[in-house]
This record gives C-alpha cells, structure tokens and sequence, in this order.
C-alpha cells in the first residue's frame, strides 16, 4: 500500500484518476432470489431501508430485467487517502457539479471512486486530471 493522504491538499495533488473498464447501473431489490444472483456479480451493496442497492455491471442488470438506461462510468481516483481524511470527495462532486456532471461518489477502504454518466465519463476525467493539476501548484 502507498503513503496514506491525509490533507485535501495532498489528497487531491496525488490522486490520479482513472476511468475503469465497463459501465454500470445502481439497481434497488428486494427479491431474495434475485439479490442472490447478482450479489456476485456486484461491485458493491448497501442495505438501505428501500432494499439492497448494488452496483452491478450493465450485462449482469439486462440479464436481469433491470433498467440500465442510466450507464455509468468508475473513476477511480487512485490515491491512499485517510478514513478521516476531509476535502477530497468535496473538491471532486464540486468541480464535476460545476460543469453539469452527475457524480455518485463511493467511498472504499483504500480509495474513492466517483461514478458518472458513461456519456461524460472522459470529459470528468479531463476535469479531475486539471484539478489534480492545480493542486500541484
């Protein structure tokens, strides 16, 4: 594992986002049979009071019947950053909101990953590789 960030400054200077291979769609069940099929498949869950959100591969959902007319794209942004740590996400959401992008930030263990529109997913890739930039200043 890499030097863990803790500041926003160092955080947003040394993340080096990503867009990573396939598309993906948010899907909410409550099916048990069908929360099982894909639970594997899922890149990841959380149990809300709805149902099971996952985020599962465009394949896996049509497969399934769920709608997958909203595709979005992983930038992951590459950096250690600290559970504690305050600003990154922040400074991520801010600067694609500005320019109209949709962000659906996940937070994980060793890095933050924000989801965005397939469409759009290499012009919020420009913006965060600028914004990494000019923290680098």
């Amino acid at each position: 594992m890499g030097q863990v960030a803790h500041s926003a400054q160092e955080m947003i200077s040394g993340m080096t986002p990503e867009v990573r291979p396939g598309m993906f769609v948010f899907a909410s069940l409550t099916d048990k049979g069908q929360i099982a099929r894909l639970s594997a498949a899922a890149l990841g869950t959380f149990q809300e009071a709805e149902g099971l959100s996952l985020l599962v591969p465009v394949e896996v959902a049509r497969a399934e019947g769920l709608a997958v007319d909203q595709p979005m794209r992983q930038i992951t942004l590459n950096v250690y950053s600290s559970l504690e740590g305050v600003g990154l996400t922040a400074a991520v959401a801010t600067v694609l909101a500005e320019a109209g992008i949709a962000c659906n930030m996940v937070a994980a263990h060793h890095h933050d990953h924000a989801f965005v529109p397939a469409a759009r997913a290499e012009e919020a890739l420009a913006l965060l590789l600028a914004l990494q930039g000019a923290a680098q200043e």
